[in-house]
């Protein structure tokens, strides 16, 4: 097998089919629209959604929940990520952890509104972490380390 013998199999890609060329091509003149009437003209698109005045279904399911304008978006990280940091070298265990310094270490790429910290994998280093959230789990597992979580207030970003 080489590169140059690859190819899809039989009927895997399908040519589009080029309307209104011609009355042999089995698709021209009308362009398999029909004809006359609205959905036969171009530029037709909301016609789906109308239900001939009855009150559409969309319209007819009841709307539920709220979406939050200004929510906070955070960063989260888990307690296995910055083991792993630690181990790597890119994070000192012996200074303060907050968003700034896992920016440097590269276990994240920006801040957003804060860090939320989250209990997922196993942590052995001792580390004094600064954050915005965090977790039970992941609080419980930095104190069992010897550690400390410090909640700090979350600072908006400007959109």
């Amino acid at each position: 097998m080489k590169l140059n013998d690859l190819k899809d199999n039989k009927g895997a890609r399908k040519e589009r089919m080029r309307v209104g060329r011609g009355i042999g091509s089995g698709k021209g003149k009308t362009a398999g629209r029909g004809v006359k009437g609205q959905k036969s003209r171009s530029g037709v698109s909301g016609i789906r959604a109308y239900e001939g005045g009855q009150m559409p279904l969309y319209m007819r399911l009841p709307k539920r929940g709220f979406n939050k304008p200004n929510a906070a978006k955070y960063v989260e990280v888990n307690i296995g990520r910055l083991q792993a940091a630690v181990d790597a070298g890119k994070l000192d265990a012996g200074k303060p952890v907050n968003a700034e310094a896992l920016i440097e270490a590269g276990v994240i790429r920006r801040a957003l509104d804060g860090v939320r910290l989250l209990g997922v994998g196993e942590l052995k280093a001792k580390l004094d972490l600064q954050v915005v959230h965090a977790s039970a789990s992941a609080k419980a597992a930095v104190e069992k380390a010897g550690g400390s979580v410090a909640l700090t207030k979350a600072e908006k970003t400007p959109d």
